[in-house]
């Protein structure tokens, strides 16, 4: 028979009026099976869906609508803003790749990560913030295509779009992962506008770290069956 499971939605990387970002989905991971993880992330249909298997340790995964992923930025910075708003007192979150750090500043809520943790990408600089906005998803073949262009390249400011079809998203609107990985190319710290208007904001920390943040809103959860 049908099995149901609640899913609480929040939105990660909004610009200051809370517009944008990208949905995730967060599952208690208690109430789904490791093989049926996979059913109920393409179900939910996000880019990410993560399943907390601790709260209190803030022990997660991660899944896309098509594999399991060892790290992702916005599920993490969007998780841990979540279990703070649960009342956990969230310092670190553990995925299959390691232990990410945790800060909230303000508003904002980071992840320190690995820049090696990030999937591979193809970085492709385009002239301008135009062509980044004019770029084709269906010209980019298989693979993480992150398509990019400085806004103010003195401040820092980059605009960029992403595409992994592989991976069951025609386009992502904010994808942390990538923010941390451009970060480490560049090895400076970045505000990054992604997609229709999501916001990114990285720290380079030396020697293979980095931090990405943003800010998250909640919106009303919903429940899928599988």
């Amino acid at each position: 028979g049908q099995r149901a499971v609640e899913v609480n939605v929040v939105r990660v990387f909004t610009d200051g009026a809370g517009q944008f970002g990208n949905l995730l989905g967060i599952v208690d991971g208690s109430a789904v099976p490791d093989s049926d993880r996979q059913a109920v992330a393409a179900e939910v249909g996000y880019s990410e869906t993560v399943f907390v298997d601790d709260f209190g340790a803030g022990r997660l995964r991660i899944y896309t609508p098509t594999i399991e992923l060892p790290f992702a930025g916005h599920p993490t910075v969007g998780t841990a803003w979540w279990l703070r708003r649960s009342g956990y007192d969230v310092r670190q979150l553990v995925v299959p790749a390691g232990t990410l750090q945790v800060t909230t500043e303000g508003d904002v809520t980071r992840v320190r990560a690995r820049v090696e943790w990030a999937p591979c990408f193809a970085w492709h600089q385009v002239g301008s913030p135009t062509e980044v906005e004019a770029a084709d998803p269906a010209t980019y073949p298989a693979g993480h295509h992150y398509v990019w262009a400085w806004i103010d390249e003195t401040a820092g400011t980059v605009r960029s779009r992403m595409f992994a079809r592989a991976m069951g998203i025609v386009e992502d609107q904010a994808t942390g992962a990538a923010a941390i990985g451009f970060t480490g190319v560049q090895e400076r710290s970045l505000e990054i506008i992604q997609g229709k208007g999501s916001r990114i904001m990285t720290t380079w920390d030396g020697d293979g770290w980095a931090t990405v943040g943003g800010l998250v809103v909640a919106e009303p959860s919903s429940a899928v069956s599988w």
